[in-house]
């Protein structure tokens, strides 16, 4: 079969070539929406894709960005996927995918563009980098970190404050009643500040209310990334506690879900018996029985932040300092945290 060009696109759309250029490379105020329209339809037809390497040798630039996430098993780091390709999209970039299954070489080879070089910059949501894995190392590409990490990245991190929302969900779990809360996706062995920082609003919430945090409530997690059963293992030692929780809050969904399971195969009801909140605000959430309450993070907002934020660096010619950006957050609250304990 032979290979579509602009040339072919622009007779089918009856426009220049320059026309099309226009709109392969999304420069905006150039084209009309109508005749934008068109030469989209007339790609779309013909089945036009873009010579991406012979595109980098006329103008030094490639228009790809990697996005590199630990586990694309979970829907949560889909969802991620799909907003970020979303919003390079609009911005004219395609994006390489990589998972690095929560490998600190995995990372480190993503932040260096994985020896691509039609990788012009990275977004990376990492579990096992920090500040002393990058220390000395020149990085080839400008970078962007989905979560908190500590200070010191000389690097933009986009975010929701972890903090406040831990904080809020907890806080609802004790307005409802609830009073031993257990907390799900403690890891003392990963230096995923993201983890602490939402620990750390579940322990100040407990003692706004006055409640002394327990200790055995808060059980480590071993498996990384977050999945399930990691959730369920979790779930089924704290029932195994002389005192059970009475609630529990999971830093992730999919341990919520994982924790509903063993619960269920525990016998015991949610809400009824125990109260259950989460943290992504994963669309499962909304269809699982009973549905799950949760923190529901911006997702659009982050990936067009990170987006913006990395070309912004692409395209500059001066020395950015790294930047803080903070995305909303929404509390949805669902029926597995309704129950009210007097």
């Amino acid at each position: 079969m032979p290979t579509v060009t602009l040339r072919d696109v622009a007779a089918r759309a009856g426009v220049s070539i320059k026309t099309v250029s226009n709109v392969v490379h999304n420069v905006g105020g150039k084209v009309s929406p109508q005749t934008a329209d068109r030469v989209r339809q007339a790609i779309e037809e013909l089945g036009y894709r873009p010579n991406l390497s012979a595109r980098r040798l006329r103008s030094g630039h490639s228009r790809v960005i990697a996005l590199a996430l630990p586990d694309l098993r979970n829907p949560y780091f889909a969802d991620v996927a799909a907003a970020t390709i979303t919003a390079a999209r609009d911005r004219g970039y395609n994006v390489f995918i990589e998972q690095t299954g929560g490998s600190a070489e995995a990372e480190l080879d993503a932040i260096e563009g994985m020896s691509d070089p039609m990788i012009e910059g990275v977004i990376i949501a990492p579990l096992l980098l920090d500040q002393r894995q990058l220390a000395g190392r020149d990085l080839p590409l400008p970078l962007v970190l989905l979560g908190q990490r500590e200070p010191g990245f000389a690097c933009d991190q986009v975010s929701v404050d972890n903090m406040e929302a831990s904080r809020q969900v907890t806080a609802h779990l004790i307005g409802r009643g609830y009073r031993r809360i257990a907390i799900i996706g403690r890891q003392d062995d990963v230096p995923d500040v993201t983890a602490v920082q939402r620990i750390d609003g579940y322990r100040r919430a407990l003692k706004e209310a006055g409640i002394e945090a327990d200790a055995s409530l808060a059980p480590v997690l071993r498996q990384t990334p977050y999945s399930r059963a990691a959730g369920a293992q979790c779930m089924a030692s704290l029932l195994e506690l002389l005192q059970p929780p009475d609630a529990v809050y999971c830093l992730a969904d999919v341990l919520a879900f994982g924790a509903l399971s063993a619960l269920h195969a525990a016998g015991l009801r949610v809400p009824e018996d125990m109260g259950l909140a989460g943290f992504d605000g994963l669309e499962e959430a909304r269809y699982r029985v009973p549905t799950l309450t949760t923190v529901a993070p911006d997702l659009e907002q982050m990936a067009q932040a990170a987006v913006d934020a990395l070309i912004e660096r692409i395209q500059s010619d001066e020395n950015i300092g790294p930047r803080d950006i903070t995305c909303d957050f929404d509390l949805i609250l669902g029926h597995s945290s309704e129950a009210s304990r007097g």
